[in-house]
């Protein structure tokens, strides 16, 4: 059942702010947790990062203290709620086990986000990284099976499959063409709306989480491709992020963002089926309520506009689901790689690498960074893993549909290259 978070009840701001002990919930046991709630915790507590963040930099850029008062007002209730959606992981989680999740995410959300949205140019956008998380997916699932022990398809319940996707390798491309052209607010839907604040948000929470823990790792191997795929997460943060409109006000671009966090938590808490982690959604919601009133409020005063400018109506459109879709996501993702496994980026468009021009950066920097195979982290977990077992590990429902990439035995290292 769809809302509109406008007329719901909310709570006075300063009756968010919580005790320690609220803050520190009970963790989730990794054994008995559905994969999709890590998914959604992730998801969650990427949009709160992104939330603060965004308040920094307001803030940062605004001269009235009067209302760098009342953004750290709400950011200091945002942080919070990012506190307590992280203490939910079990200190037993480790670090690459966490990553898993993190590429889970990745793949079945921008699947569902691409289902979602009407406008062709963010659907593709949606779709060429797609086949890039995938691809790591699989390379991170062969490192935690080679060095742990432990089988990703565990780790995804059988949701995601593991198999090659557009090789990293080739996923290398100059700046200049990680670039899109932005949405217009005015025109766009609220689903494209919604959807490229999603998504900028949850690639961002990647970035940073193998920016920053990436060195933690315990093997070279592992560290190599947490540094790699790093580089990776922010070609496709800058690419998401230039899809949000530029010409937004900062008071316009605040009221979005807790329009976005209030339609995450009451999607993710009518598809939770964790009964505690349910309740830590609930909880959020309803101060997501408070600062996006305090949103509402800060740009009438100031700009003497309402929510509708911004988000039209304000009923929330159809809201995301995981569990119910999963068959689905699979087979999406499948035609997808049938279709475009081989392009690349030219500029803000999309084209088949033997397309481009002989001379085209794509080839210059593709080479420069990655010299040649053997030293390229992403290639060399497949080859050890390889090495050590005499094929690659997957997790497949039926052949890969490329055939490139069926050979298990060998790692593709020019296909879309």
């Amino acid at each position: 059942m769809s809302i509109n978070p406008f007329n719901e009840k909310a709570p006075k701001l300063d009756k968010c702010y919580e005790d320690w002990k609220k803050l520190y919930q009970k963790p989730y046991d990794k054994y008995a947790i559905d994969p999709y709630s890590k998914v959604r915790i992730i998801l969650a507590t990427g949009a709160e990062y992104e939330a603060v963040w965004f308040g920094h930099q307001f803030s940062r850029h605004c001269d009235n203290n009067d209302l760098r008062r009342e953004l750290a007002a709400v950011r200091r209730s945002e942080q919070q709620q990012q506190k307590k959606l992280t203490s939910l992981k079990p200190k037993d989680e480790n670090l690459l086990e966490v990553t898993i999740s993190y590429e889970q995410l990745a793949v079945d959300l921008t699947v569902n986000l691409a289902l979602l949205d009407n406008d062709k140019y963010v659907k593709a956008a949606l779709d060429f990284a797609l086949l890039e998380d995938f691809d790591h997916l699989y390379r991170f699932s062969d490192l935690l099976e080679m060095e742990q022990g432990v089988k990703g398809e565990m780790l995804v319940g059988g949701y995601t499959e593991i198999m090659p996707g557009r090789p990293t390798i080739a996923e290398h491309r100059y700046p200049f063409d990680d670039i899109r052209r932005h949405i217009n607010m005015n025109s766009a839907s609220l689903a494209t709306k919604l959807n490229t604040m999603i998504i900028t948000a949850a690639e961002q929470q990647t970035m940073n989480y193998y920016m920053n823990l990436g060195s933690f790792y315990t093997s070279d191997l592992g560290r190599k491709l947490f540094t790699e795929i790093a580089m990776i997460e922010e070609q496709h943060v800058s690419q998401y992020g230039s899809l949000i409109d530029t010409n937004c006000t900062w008071l316009e671009c605040l009221l979005m963002h807790e329009y976005t966090e209030c339609y995450l938590y009451y999607s993710l808490m009518n598809d939770e089926t964790d009964e505690n982690v349910r309740k830590v959604f609930e909880q959020c919601f309803t101060q997501e309520l408070s600062h996006l009133q305090k949103a509402r409020t800060l740009l009438n005063k100031y700009e003497n506009k309402d929510y509708e400018a911004v988000v039209g109506e304000g009923t929330f459109p159809e809201l995301l689901a995981f569990d119910k879709y999963a068959e689905r996501n699979k087979q999406y993702v499948r035609d997808i790689l049938a279709k475009t496994i081989k392009n690349t980026a030219i500029l803000e468009d999309y084209t088949k690498v033997s397309e481009l021009p002989e001379d085209y950066e794509f080839f210059k920097y593709n080479s420069q960074v990655n010299k040649a195979p053997t030293y390229v982290a992403s290639h060399n977990v497949i080859n050890s893993y390889i090495g050590e077992f005499g094929e690659d590990y997957r997790f497949e429902t039926s052949p890969h549909p490329i055939k490139e990439l069926r050979d298990r035995h060998n790692d593709n290292t020019e296909i879309g290259r």
